[in-house]
């Protein structure tokens, strides 16, 4: 039986690791602040496809009381400076265990690459609407694709192990070899629609797009993300920017995660979304006036 450690028992996690279980995954959860709840009541999931119950095979609190070894260790914590993963995972890796992270950002698998380079490194971008309704319960909106692949190599046996394994649970995945490329291709929409909603005033999407100057700074942050992404030895499609903004037309008003988190006084992935993205212009000396100034802004929120 495959055995996955979990770290980040929030929407992302729990969705995604519930998924795994469903398919007969042995699950082993890292549940900080709803600890009680979720070791007695397990975690409810509201789905739009149909609500369904995860029960892991194990809830723990701290990570000192682990004494299994594990094929995987999915990290599914937000990506902030905050958070130590090397320091969080350096106790309970094993030489084959295998890191899965399930996380926003440009350039964030670098630090754990560095930290832990003999064991396989697998990048996992997600593309869904879920949040965290209450303690134990995760509200699942829309969506639910994953883009998956080995980091710094082509797609290894393990991440096609994955992709059947969450495939089976009904999830669409897709295998790519250019997981960078994949990541930059996000990023110009997490790097347009995240921080702009924060700083345009608690904005969602629609409102956003309705409004013309915001709808041409949008435009223009992402054609800087482009223009870093070339640079990075990652050509985007010459029509991603308007593929983006008539996919967020189609959608329902939306609130971005950053917003989420920015109503609820929880710290913002201001760093993994645009901080990365600049200090790596600037690593080529180059200028990036539109996402300066925002990243000048959101800082200081």
């Amino acid at each position: 039986m495959t055995k996955i450690l979990v770290i980040g028992a929030g929407a992302i996690g729990s969705f995604y690791s519930a998924k795994l279980a469903q398919v007969g995954v042995e699950v082993t959860l890292w549940c900080r602040s709803d600890y009680d709840f979720v070791k007695k009541n397990g975690i409810k999931i509201e789905s739009y496809e149909g609500n369904f119950q995860f029960n892991p095979h194990k809830i723990l609190q701290n990570l000192d009381e682990i004494n299994d070894e594990f094929d995987y260790i999915l990290i599914a914590t937000k990506a902030l400076p905050t958070i130590d993963i090397p320091d969080l995972i350096k106790n309970i890796l094993k030489p084959k265990t295998k890191i899965i992270l399930i996380q926003n950002g440009i350039h964030i698998e670098k630090n754990i690459a560095e930290n832990f380079p003999n064991n396989e490194l697998i990048s996992v971008i997600a593309f869904i609407g879920v949040s965290r309704k209450s303690a134990g319960i995760i509200c699942h909106q829309e969506y639910g694709k994953l883009i998956i692949g080995t980091y710094g190599a082509k797609a290894s046996e393990s991440v096609h192990f994955l992709e059947n394994l969450w495939k089976k649970s009904g999830i669409e995945v897709v295998v790519t070899d250019e997981i960078l490329l994949e990541r930059w291709k996000k990023l110009v929409w997490n790097g347009a629609f995240n921080p702009l909603s924060v700083v345009l005033g608690a904005k969602n999407t629609v409102e956003i797009l309705n409004n013309d100057l915001a709808l041409n700074l949008v435009k223009n942050v992402m054609n800087e993300i482009c223009n870093l992404a070339k640079i990075d030895n990652c050509e985007l499609p010459a029509d991603v920017i308007e593929k983006n903004i008539v996919a967020t037309q189609k959608m329902k008003p939306y609130k971005t995660s950053m917003l989420l988190d920015f109503e609820a006084g929880r710290e913002m992935e201001i760093e993994a979304i645009l901080g990365n993205a600049i200090k790596f212009a600037q690593s080529k000396s180059l200028s990036t006036p539109y996402l300066s100034t925002i990243y000048a802004i959101i800082a200081n929120y």
